[in-house]
Parts: structure tokens; sequence; C-alpha cells
């Protein structure tokens, strides 16, 4: 593993087993996301301030269930 290989990290929430995503966060300025059922297949990269918007709105719960 390089220093810019992601470590990813399922949130403590995703105990299920089922639908969840993996962030690695230890990659500066760029937060890539990914299936935790696909780790071989693609990710999404984010940058940071779009990334911190959207973990906002969803604390905020401007997506509803």
């Amino acid at each position: 593993m390089t220093a810019d290989s992601p470590r990813w990290f399922k949130s403590s929430y995703s105990s299920n087993g089922g639908d969840c995503v993996e962030v690695a966060a230890n990659i500066p300025g760029v937060v890539p996301v990914r299936d935790s059922k696909d780790p071989h297949g693609p990710a999404l990269a984010f940058d940071s301030p779009a990334w911190s918007s959207f973990v906002s709105a969803v604390k905020g719960g401007e997506f509803p269930a």
C-alpha cells in the first residue's frame, strides 16, 4: 500500500451487512467512496468541500429516508 492508497472504512451504522458504502479519508483534498459489496469495482471521488457539504446535509435531514 502506498501513501496515496485509500484506507477504506465503513460507518459504524453499517452493521446490517447489506447496502453499505466505504469511504477513505486519508487522501488530502479528495474523498473516495465505493460500494462495500464491490471493493474492486469503481469508486467515486469527491473534493473535500463537496463531501463535507453532503455529510452536513445528511446530518441536517435534507435527504429524508
